[in-house]
């Protein structure tokens, strides 16, 4: 995609009637204490969504949109629901807590380039047809059954074949009509794909069981042996309980095996 052709999408994805601003805002001195707090912040917020929606994570890029997936509608926790006869609605809104229903899990596939295909749970693609309804009826990805993510200030379009973006009427139909992205226009795409962020720690094979056991497995896997004995640290296990709570157990069997002067790993 050229950048010409980015620029002309990207400039559609705002509010109906909402203005360009040109005000300059004075800047701000901020303390590394306070970028630190925002930063947690928003951490803790982008978490607190992701289980406000039954833990159904916020996708921000192209790449992330894989495997099921839900489009959210607008800020309520409602999605997009097929429906049996092809057409589709908007869900009834769901508790806090709650993920997506059956009927409102799709399939993302890549259609290549830019563009993504969603095949819903009737096992039918989901298109444009020539009214700008939206259906899932197709067997196959043909160029209606293909959509394009726009993600522009934190927010997001879906851009159907027909120049115009998802989004619903006033009897809460799905529809395409619009050549500009409003209020009904916008959309979240949340996924349940397990990301990489998300996947416990791999503890290593000789830090499992219990500290004394772990010290011991460590002491075997590095410490030379020129007498056959085996050289232990004798300060007691309360250091290795604190730092395997606070997440460096490893740093602190090196220190203490740094101590008995015998491992040919350490200083």
């Amino acid at each position: 995609m050229s950048s010409e052709y980015s620029k002309v999408k990207i400039g559609k994805l705002k509010l109906k009637g909402e203005k360009s601003s040109h005000k300059k805002h004075k800047s701000k001195k901020r303390k590394a204490g306070d970028e630190g707090s925002s930063s947690s912040s928003s951490s803790k917020n982008i978490n607190e969504d992701t289980i406000d929606h039954g833990g159904w994570w916020h996708a921000t890029s192209f790449r992330q949109i894989t495997g099921s997936i839900a489009i959210q509608l607008g800020d309520k926790p409602m999605y997009v629901r097929a429906l049996d006869n092809g057409l589709f609605t908007a869900g009834a809104p769901h508790d806090q807590g709650d993920g997506p229903a059956p009927e409102e899990v799709l399939t993302a596939v890549p259609a290549g380039d830019d563009r993504i295909a969603f095949k819903s749970g009737y096992n039918k693609y989901i298109g444009v047809d020539g009214s700008g309804r939206v259906v899932g009826r197709a067997d196959a990805i043909g160029p209606r059954e293909m959509w394009q993510p726009i993600f522009q200030d934190g927010k997001t379009g879906l851009l159907a074949v027909n120049d115009c973006f998802l989004g619903i009427d006033e009897d809460d139909n799905v529809i395409a009509k619009s050549p500009t992205a409003g209020n009904y226009e916008m959309v979240t795409i949340r996924s349940n794909t397990v990301r990489e962020c998300d996947k416990p720690k791999e503890i290593p094979e000789e830090e499992r069981g219990k500290l004394k056991d772990v010290e011991v497995n460590y002491v075997k896997k590095f410490q030379k042996f020129q007498d056959k004995r085996l050289r232990i640290n004798e300060e007691g296990i309360a250091v290795l309980k604190e730092a395997r709570s606070e997440g460096y157990l490893h740093e602190a069997l090196l220190d203490r095996r740094s101590k008995m002067k015998a491992d040919r790993y350490c200083k």
